[in-house]
């Protein structure tokens, strides 16, 4: 297991393939919403793209706190965690901008395909606090098992 605060090695590789990671925020009644979510880098940050007024979104504004999971589909037991703080949220031209990205990386599709009437897409962007790979069975911390 590894854990450091940056994205490298196989975890950034794992970010610029079109891999689905599931975005934990908590609710406002402190309860955990996750949620499917295409993402990518920018930069030195994790960034996802949702609209604006999802609950996700809300959850982040009211706190920024956020961890990110991803599992090696060949296996399982290679799993990726990147916890962090919203640094940025980005609305616009922009925020369009980056939905295009992702459907192009995720679907192959120039432009984001199902945008809905009046919608107005997010770019959210994360700096990651901690960074954990874990393949196989992970080991406790120290001190949880007798000696």
């Amino acid at each position: 297991m590894t854990a450091v605060n940056r994205i490298d090695g196989q975890v950034r590789e794992r970010l610029l393939a079109p891999n689905f990671w599931h975005m934990a925020t908590v609710d406002a009644d402190g309860a955990p919403q996750v949620a499917p979510m295409w993402a990518d880098l920018e930069g030195e940050y994790v960034m996802v793209n949702t609209s604006v007024g999802r609950v996700k979104a809300d959850n982040l504004r009211r706190n920024p706190n956020v961890s990110l999971s991803h599992h090696d589909t060949e296996n399982p037991y290679d799993r990726v965690e990147i916890r962090g703080r919203v640094v940025r949220f980005v609305e616009g031209e922009e925020a369009e901008r980056s939905m295009d990205r992702l459907a192009k990386k995720y679907i192959d599709e120039d432009r984001y395909p199902w945008l809905l009437p009046g919608e107005r897409r997010l770019m959210i962007l994360i700096e990651p606090t901690r960074v954990r790979h874990v393949v196989g069975v992970e080991p406790f911390r120290p001190g949880i098992l007798a000696p």
